[in-house]
């Protein structure tokens, strides 16, 4: 399977709620790389393993967010890395404003597992 298949894959199963079958798809020490900005992101935005990102990203999402999704508009193959360029979606629960804001997702995978991910995201916009 190519690793854009594999990541394609990946926000397939996360956009019909799969979410254990789109953690498998995680090496189990996974560096996530979450933007500072983000309204959760309380320390430097990286954490490391399946279960941190769980608790400091996934779970954080529908505290801050109502609604949220990621629209992709394209998904770029670059060998070991995959990247998403696209817009993340919602409302923001602080202040009641609808937001769709630039966001760009890059993926390495290593034997058919995603090991990193690097986030960039219009959080000016997020956080209006």
């Amino acid at each position: 399977m190519s690793n854009q298949t594999i990541v394609k894959e990946l926000y397939s199963l996360f956009a019909a709620g799969n979410v254990p079958a789109a953690l498998a798809l995680f090496d189990p020490a996974i560096e996530w790389q979450e933007c500072k900005g983000m309204p959760f992101v309380k320390d430097n935005g990286i954490y490391t393993g399946v279960d941190a990102v769980v608790a400091n990203v996934f779970m954080q999402l529908p505290v801050y967010f109502d609604g949220f999704n990621i629209d992709i508009a394209e998904l770029l193959d670059a060998g070991e890395k995959v990247v998403m360029v696209g817009y993340y979606r919602g409302i923001n629960k602080a202040t009641g404003n609808p937001f769709k804001a630039n966001a760009t997702h890059v993926w390495t995978l290593k034997n058919e597992k995603l090991v990193h991910f690097f986030q960039a995201v219009d959080t000016a916009v997020i956080n209006s």
